[in-house]
């Protein structure tokens, strides 16, 4: 809605100027642009989470409520959860974070579509909603909740969430949203570089030759 950078919507958005060949898209430039989004958008996540954090334990003065419980133990089921089956596991949160990212930038391409606030909510609304309800792993999402389920006292590690959640979804996000999304609304919707009608040379005596009479 406000313009603003997601790594799921960049991921889907972004490769496509390169494939163009877009005035200054380079692959340096990419991986520039997937870099400082990545950072941008966790140093975000992490803040709402030392803030949500800091709300269910008064300022960290008691144990977590009931949310903050609740909170605490996500991350244990989506990180050594997914390790007790290994590669099993590591394949069920890969093509996760696929689905994810399917969904998402579904969202991301509706809302660009349509003009009106209303459309642009409606036309996010029901994919995003999807990814939720179906479990799927989105990367930003859990760059709020892993590191809240540790500050919250989750039974996990920082290495858990990376290994076990975090860098699997981030690739399963990255080929869910630029194959299934990005790649075929571009392969769809491209045309030939050169489109514009060619232009005759065309002389004075042709002008005069094909001329229509005046009232036809």
């Amino acid at each position: 809605m406000l313009g603003y950078d997601l790594l799921t919507g960049v991921f889907t958005l972004v490769p496509l100027a390169l494939i163009d060949g877009r005035p200054g898209a380079t692959f340096k430039g990419l991986l520039r642009d997937w870099g400082l989004v990545f950072v941008g958008d966790f140093a975000g996540a992490f803040m709402v989470a030392l803030f949500m954090a800091t709300i269910v334990t008064t300022g960290f003065a008691t144990e977590p409520d009931e949310i903050g419980q609740r909170l605490g133990t996500i991350g244990e089921a989506r990180t050594v959860g997914y390790a007790e089956y290994g590669a099993s596991g590591m394949l069920t949160l890969f093509i996760r974070g696929v689905l994810c990212n399917w969904m998402v930038s579904t969202g991301v391409v509706g809302a660009m579509m349509s003009k009106t606030v209303g459309g642009k909510v409606i036309a996010m609304w029901m994919p995003v909603m999807l990814f939720f309800y179906m479990g799927f792993e989105h990367s930003i999402v859990n760059m709020f909740l892993f590191p809240a389920g540790l500050l919250l006292g989750g039974d996990f590690s920082v290495g858990d969430y990376l290994v076990w959640n975090e860098i699997p979804t981030v690739l399963g996000n990255l080929v869910g949203g630029f194959t299934f999304v990005g790649l075929v609304v571009y392969t769809t919707h491209v045309r030939s570089k050169d489109t514009s009608p060619k232009l005759l040379d065309v002389t004075t005596a042709d002008r005069e030759r094909i001329a229509v009479p005046a009232g036809k």
